[in-house]
């Protein structure tokens, strides 16, 4: 009798009474739930020595949570993917609060392998500007493609050879956006002066001025299906113009600080803007309002990068360079590691993505898989200063093979990627 006693005495003190909704549960003290992730240590959390983790389903922290969840019979199914319960680690696990309090851990998704792709190299460097080369744009026929500088000059080169084939001068101020047309014989220019041209590109001469930035105009893009021009500046705003009438359409207002990027695409959403502000906003061209504020940025973002195939696009920040995937902007990877001021991104049809950093940093990306395939520094010319080594704009040309810079050195670099190297698991 009296060991019957003492075992229901040592029963009991295992239980937990918790009354919710009217409805009593008895809980068992040493009730653990175990996963497969080494969870830090937390109320009502604890790790064992095989680093499982365990949770304390009696622990007042759990239970406040546990009791916001609403009682599911066995036999419902309408709310039993309505609730989750998220851990430390940011990982959600679905809960299902039954009679016996279910729980079930999801398995994390595997990360696609990296594809191989060759090292690049360096194969030209092109002198001529008195400048920091700030903004490049490749010509839609491959032929040749125009840069701008802090000497206010936009130059235009041959890309076969590098040879200058024109010089460009009406800016009164360093030229920070470029963009060319496919569709008519057009070059777009913005600048530190507050001035959007439009160059005719049969006569070389100026033809359209588009009036409206309160100050220095950052960047510029182009709509491929409309006749649209889109720039961004230090007003905090970005403007949308009739290319061919210069009117003001919308001027997109919402961001705190200098908009530091824009892009525009066929599909909605059409416009997308980066700012100082840390955050990216898509736009709906048509209302003229914003569609999506994304705030996963701590940091200034610097450049956004669209795929040219897959509908997702990169974004730059000196916290990390992010995936995004459109149309809502669901946030897909963060690709860390380049610890610099990330000035600059591109991508190429076969998935490699570059940034450039203000220290000269470059890195080299698998889309896919965000695995870093390659780091390597450019280095500053001869007669420069080691602290000119830095990256301010990139791009590929249309075939993807060979990649653009413009550097702080005031030189312009083409690399392409080694034709000699092989993947070893072939």
């Amino acid at each position: 009798m009296k060991q019957q006693q003492q075992q229901q005495q040592q029963k009991a003190k295992k239980q937990k009474i918790v009354t919710t909704n009217g409805k009593t549960t008895v809980i068992k003290e040493k009730t653990v739930i175990k996963g497969p992730h080494p969870y830090p240590n937390a109320p009502g959390t604890s790790l064992d020595e095989s680093n499982a983790v365990k949770i304390n389903i009696s622990d007042s922290s759990i239970q406040k949570t546990l009791e916001t969840i609403p009682n599911i019979n066995e036999n419902s199914n309408a709310q039993r993917n309505s609730t989750s319960l998220t851990l430390y680690n940011q990982d959600t696990i679905p809960v299902y609060k039954t009679a016996n309090s279910l729980i079930r851990i999801k398995k994390a998704k595997k990360a696609p392998k990296p594809e191989w792709h060759a090292p690049w190299k360096l194969m030209r460097v092109i002198s001529g500007h008195l400048g920091w080369v700030r903004s490049i744009a490749v010509d839609p026929s491959n032929e040749w493609f125009a840069t701008g500088a802090g000497d206010r000059i936009i130059k235009i080169w041959d890309l076969a050879s590098g040879t200058l084939k024109l010089s460009l001068t009406g800016h009164i101020s360093a030229v920070r956006g470029l963009c060319i047309s496919s569709r008519h014989p057009y070059l777009f220019s913005a600048g530190e002066d507050k001035q959007i041209k439009c160059w005719d590109l049969e006569t070389n001469k100026v033809i359209r001025h588009y009036h409206g930035h309160l100050s220095a105009v950052y960047s510029l893009a182009l709509h491929p299906t409309l006749d649209v021009l889109v720039s961004g500046g230090r007003d905090s705003t970005a403007r949308v113009w009739d290319m061919r009438t210069k009117s003001q359409i919308f001027a997109f207002t919402g961001h705190n600080s200098t908009v530091s990027d824009v892009k525009c695409q066929s599909a909605d959403p059409q416009v997308l803007t980066a700012s100082m502000d840390s955050t990216i906003r898509l736009w709906d061209l048509a209302a003229g309002k914003t569609m999506t504020t994304l705030t996963h940025h701590k940091k200034s973002v610097r450049s956004l990068a669209l795929h040219p195939v897959e509908f997702s696009f990169a974004s730059a920040s000196p916290d990390n360079i992010k995936k995004w995937h459109f149309p809502e902007g669901n946030f897909v990877q963060n690709l860390e590691g380049h610890n610099a001021i990330v000035n600059t991104l591109s991508i190429n049809h076969d998935n490699v993505l570059f940034s450039g950093g203000d220290n000269g940093s470059m890195y080299f990306w698998d889309w896919k898989s965000g695995y870093n395939f390659q780091k390597m520094e450019t280095t500053a010319q001869p007669g420069s200063l080691d602290s000119e080594a830095g990256i301010l704009c990139s791009t590929f040309d249309q075939t993807g093979t060979r990649l653009i810079t413009g550097e702080a050195d005031k030189t312009i670099k083409i690399w392409k990627e080694d034709e000699n190297a092989y993947n070893e698991r072939d």
